[in-house]
């Protein structure tokens, strides 16, 4: 296979041939020659206007001038420098690299399965609290220097071990060029965190993405629920969580209407001041794009019950609201056996094999027996009482 080689700025360089990363518009690779850097390529040839929102985006930069722990990523993967192919084709961007297992997609938060295996041991209630509030701090920054993440997804978000978020997929953000005042609208979206006015062909405003904040906030809280999953009554089976968007139809502010699958966690286990904003969010928010709580209204909230969660005495994984007189988790384990934050219990050992008594064991191990004995016995009396018979006939 022939090495493929490309430009970012003026040094070339060798990318690896195995895709890091699949998407339905790009794939990610690994540099050989500079490990820590990543470059997004386009599958399909893209025009002027993708080209030189990149470059404008290399003049910026965004989220920037604030402390940061020393151990506390970039919050935005944003782009390092434009991809050329040798022939100086625009071909993608690169960034720096945020994966496995330093960075995990937050999806993996949504799974026992996934948290057991990138964060033990804080894989408690408590930690997913904690990347709420880092998940709202961010996009409140991003909104308060005019940038829009449009395609706001589980996907499209990346966590390391301390809970800290970083955005990938910066390249389809909204912004305005400073220098030129030309406007770079958010073009991509994912179904299931779409508010209505975008699924009907609306662009991306801080009102789509404050929905999909919310969508994701309830998700972590509730280790992986969607607020619009289940089936409405009365409509078929195969309804979607984008159908039930669309329609405004979520079990969190009405039950009754929709017929949810066993073992979904009850929108109770978030605070009260929690729930008043997904309710608000999912209900009256979901048509009136500016009712919707902003991130520094989920950032409030967030800052306030950090401070004050309880830990169960008898699970130290179980972490809780302060809210609740008990622990839910173990309520939980105890109804269903389903217990979100600790391993299940290891199999039962099987028992040894039981030895054979030798003295039951039949002393004569020949093949001959008795009954074999009296079975050839009779045999040969009948073959001999025919051939007398014959010789006598």
């Amino acid at each position: 296979m022939t090495e493929r080689r490309v430009r970012v700025g003026t040094e070339e360089l060798r990318v690896d041939e195995l895709a890091a990363k699949g998407g339905g518009q790009a794939s990610v690779y690994t540099l050989t020659d500079r490990p820590g850097t990543v470059v997004k390529l386009y599958r399909e040839p893209q025009g002027p206007d993708q080209e030189r929102r990149l470059e404008r985006m290399l003049g910026l930069t965004p989220l920037g001038g604030r402390p940061t722990n020393s151990s506390q990523p970039p919050e935005l993967a944003w782009p390092t420098g434009v991809v050329r192919g040798l022939d100086g084709a625009f071909l993608g961007y690169a960034m720096q690299r945020f994966g496995e297992p330093d960075h995990i997609p937050l999806i993996g938060l949504f799974t026992r399965a996934q948290r057991l295996r990138w964060f033990p041991p804080r894989t408690d209630w408590k930690f997913l609290l904690g990347v709420c509030w880092n998940l709202a701090f961010m996009t409140a920054r991003m909104h308060h220097e005019g940038l829009v993440i449009g395609d706001f997804s589980s996907n499209n978000i990346v966590v390391d071990g301390n809970g800290f978020v970083t955005l990938l997929d910066c390249d389809s953000i909204a912004f305005t060029d400073p220098g030129s005042g030309e406007h770079f609208p958010a073009l991509m979206q994912t179904a299931d965190y779409s508010a209505p006015e975008r699924q009907a062909g609306g662009p991306a405003t801080e009102h789509t993405d404050n929905f999909a904040l919310a969508v994701l906030i309830y998700q972590l809280l509730t280790v992986g629920n969607h607020p619009f999953g289940g089936v409405p009554h009365g409509s078929s089976s195969d309804s979607t969580i984008k159908d039930n968007i669309a329609a405004s139809c979520s079990y969190v502010v009405q039950p009754d209407k929709v017929v949810t699958p066993r073992g979904m966690i009850e929108p109770a286990i978030l605070p009260p001041a929690l729930l008043t904003l997904a309710r608000q969010a999912f209900g009256p928010g979901v048509r009136s794009p500016a009712e919707r709580p902003s991130a520094e209204d989920w950032l409030r909230a967030l800052d306030l019950e950090r401070g004050r969660t309880h830990t169960c005495p008898e699970r130290p994984r179980h972490s809780y609201g302060f809210h609740l007189q008990a622990c839910p988790w173990c309520t939980r384990a105890a109804q269903s056996g389903q217990d979100p934050f600790n391993p299940p219990p290891a199999p039962a050992p099987m028992p040894p094999p039981v030895p054979a008594d030798p003295a039951a064991e039949p002393e004569d191990k020949s093949l001959i027996t008795p009954g074999i004995l009296i079975f050839w016995a009779i045999l040969a009396a009948m073959v001999i009482a025919v051939i007398v018979a014959a010789a006598n006939g």
